[in-house]
């Protein structure tokens, strides 16, 4: 079998193939339309998210007989073609599940124990204990809006600090997190009335886009505190801001933006007023969507996608 790699993986994902008797081609020194061109025969490719595959690209490899998508979301790739096409589609949530669980906790610990304004504040010079007293995350309810790959792993992050979990998910897919005894299913309204913290952890699909708006968020009965390691488009930004302005979000933490592009490389219209306004606000602590993006998460998410490429085609 031949497979045309697009994008930059790591090379344990080559070598396993090689190794099971595949012909890797490197194609990622040519934009992907003329690679794909260059090798219309390839039986695989290989790809992260920068690369739409829709109907279209589908038809210039009549021979795929599966994709390789180098991490979680497939909101890039038309499943309904390629399901037409008996055209496989691999993801690897697996390789970094623990990343985004981890980075996850770590954003929600710095805004419960006010980590940034603390450290701001000393190299200023200042020594205000009283003005950087933190909250126990262990004396909250944690809910969890989408319970895969991540949203269990965030889960069992959280199992070992005494803090109560509630997950939602109407979609479960029956992926669990070794830590069940400590999570409890409930619905949305439920979620809602009692949670403190929410953590998105849901795919991008027509239904969760612009999900969390204002009306969402006013649906808390207390104050919460906001973490998005997801999809940006899932929170109105917009929606945020008046959330926090009216105290019904105390702060927020996003890995992930409305605005990004589709490869996840930058954000479109930086210069825009809400884009300011969030970089400005003094409650939201932001990363550059790197919470799946570990030294080890980049060995694992190939070598994931080499497990099941073999089971399947080895």
């Amino acid at each position: 079998m031949k497979v045309l790699f697009l994008d930059t993986v790591h090379p344990i994902l080559s070598e396993r193939l090689t190794t099971a008797g595949m012909t890797c081609i490197d194609g990622t020194k040519q934009p992907p339309i003329e690679a794909i061109r260059s090798h219309r025969d390839a039986d695989g490719i290989v790809l992260r998210s920068r690369i739409r595959v829709d109907a279209e690209l589908l038809d210039l490899l009549p021979a795929l007989q599966f994709i390789c998508r180098s991490g979680a979301g497939l909101e890039n790739i038309d499943l309904a073609s390629a399901s037409a096409r008996n055209i496989a589609v691999f993801n690897s949530p697996e390789g970094n599940r623990d990343a985004v669980g981890e980075h996850a906790l770590g954003m929600l610990l710095s805004l419960m124990n006010l980590l940034r304004e603390a450290d701001t504040s000393v190299k200023q010079g200042h020594w205000d204990r009283e003005g950087h007293r933190g909250t126990e995350l262990a004396s909250r309810t944690v809910g969890i809006l989408g319970y895969g790959h991540m949203g269990s792993a965030f889960a069992g992050k959280l199992s070992g600090i005494g803090c109560r979990i509630l997950a939602c998910d109407p979609y479960r897919s029956g992926v669990e997190s070794g830590h069940q005894s400590t999570v409890h299913h409930v619905d949305l309204a439920t979620l809602q009335r009692e949670a403190d913290v929410l953590s998105i952890h849901c795919n991008l699909t027509p239904e969760t886009k612009g999900m969390v708006d204002r009306e969402f968020l006013y649906g808390f009965d207390k104050p919460i505190v906001l973490i998005n390691t997801a999809r940006g488009p899932i929170v109105s930004s917009s929606g945020l801001l008046d959330a926090l302005q009216t105290g019904h979000v105390v702060a927020a933490a996003l890995d992930v933006f409305e605005r990004e592009t589709s490869s996840f490389e930058t954000v479109a219209n930086e210069g825009d007023a809400i884009w300011m306004r969030l970089m400005a606000h003094p409650r939201i602590q932001v990363s550059p969507h790197v919470a799946g993006w570990t030294e080890e998460s980049y060995v694992k998410l190939s070598s994931v996608l080499a497990d099941k490429v073999i089971a399947a085609f080895g």
